[in-house]
């Protein structure tokens, strides 16, 4: 019997498991529901970035292009990443199921 051979008759949990979730599509659903939470949470990042920033500013008036400067560039962290979960989000979902057999 060849190596390759031997790779289909070997039982492996995972990729019975992964094909289940994937046939029943519910590992669709979750990545979906993934992207979504990511999307989520940066907005509401942003938000508490955002108003506490404006806090900040209306304590220290004299501090506004530092506090600003650093509001803006802390909301981009945030929400570069949540667009990389988007993204994982969606290549799980776009991913084409391996050929078996």
């Amino acid at each position: 019997m060849s190596t390759r051979n031997q790779s289909f008759n070997t039982f492996n949990p995972k990729h019975m498991f992964l094909t289940v979730l994937l046939d029943l599509g519910i590992g669709y659903g979750i990545a979906a529901l993934g992207a979504g939470l990511a999307a989520l949470g940066a907005g509401v990042g942003i938000g508490r970035i955002g108003g506490d920033a404006v806090q900040a500013m209306a304590r220290q008036p004299e501090a506004m292009n530092d506090l600003r400067a650093n509001m803006i560039l802390t909301a981009a962290l945030v929400e570069g990443a949540a667009f990389f979960a988007m993204v994982v989000g969606l290549l799980v979902v776009l991913k084409e199921m391996p050929v078996v057999g």
